[in-house]
């Protein structure tokens, strides 16, 4: 599952923010755009911010499936 910045923004916090998210853990934010990234390198940053983007994609992932 791929996470998008749209995803993020779903979830309230802003691409500023978000900008600052990934420099601070050295991560490429123009790649994120660009590409997205998989749930799971999302995840294995040890946020609660991350942990909160990829339940709620999985949550409209699943109603969206039935």
């Amino acid at each position: 599952m791929i996470i998008t910045i749209d995803d993020i923004r779903k979830c309230g916090y802003c691409v500023t923010g978000a900008r600052s998210w990934f420099t601070e853990r050295d991560m490429d934010f123009r790649t994120f755009i660009r590409e997205g990234i998989d749930a799971q390198e999302f995840l294995e940053k040890g946020d609660a911010k991350a942990r909160i983007v990829v339940e709620a994609k999985i949550k409209r992932v699943e109603e969206r499936n039935g």
